[in-house]
């Protein structure tokens, strides 16, 4: 009887085993990656968030109609000069993949600081620093100082533009933000 016990366990053990493998539990989908491969070995993507539509929160000292309604701000001195949003992201096709969140600050001393972190759930997350002055032609430069899985092995160049829409139509968006990423694989130290 006891022997007859543990072969059911045990069967028990491998058909749970052999059901979770054939039968996944939870089907993410991933959506198609855009990306653009270069000769060098580096890769070249594009993201936009369409705003107002896209943003999900933001926060500032001075937000008369903060995003969510009611979003309780810190009254703290050292926050009075912070912005904090978090958008929605969506690739080349209008399709979102990710979440994006951006940090704009002054310091005492008068240098700003703006910081994104793109997170892509099927690939990992970005973290960037922007430059605060804008390049000549309207946009921001930064670059990508730490990233997680798919991210953890890359360096690169990061722009963000804002461009305002033209159409006219009442269901357009006031324009957009594209964040631009052109990472390349970090080489290996050599010694």
């Amino acid at each position: 009887m006891f022997k007859t016990f543990i072969a059911g366990i045990l069967l028990g053990i491998v058909a749970a085993v052999a059901g979770l493998h054939f039968i996944p539990l939870v089907d993410q989908f991933r959506e198609q990656s855009m990306i653009v491969v270069h000769p060098n070995q580096g890769n070249t993507e594009s993201f936009h968030v369409n705003v107002p539509m896209d943003r999900i929160m933001i926060g500032a000292p001075t937000q008369n109609n903060p995003l969510p309604p009611g979003l309780g701000w810190p009254v703290d001195e050292k926050f009075a000069d912070t912005r904090a949003e978090l958008f929605k992201i969506r690739n080349g096709k209008d399709t979102v993949v990710g979440v994006a969140s951006r940090i704009a600050a002054s310091h005492e001393d008068s240098v700003d600081i703006i910081e994104w972190v793109l997170h892509l759930p099927a690939r990992g997350s970005a973290y960037v620093t922007m430059h605060p002055e804008p390049a000549e032609g309207g946009y921001r430069v930064g670059e990508m100082t730490w990233g997680t899985r798919e991210f953890a092995a890359l360096e690169g160049l990061v722009t963000e533009q804002w461009v305002a829409d033209v159409s006219g139509s009442e269901d357009a968006p006031a324009g957009r933000i594209e964040i631009t990423t052109a990472f390349v694989r970090q080489l290996a130290d050599e010694e």
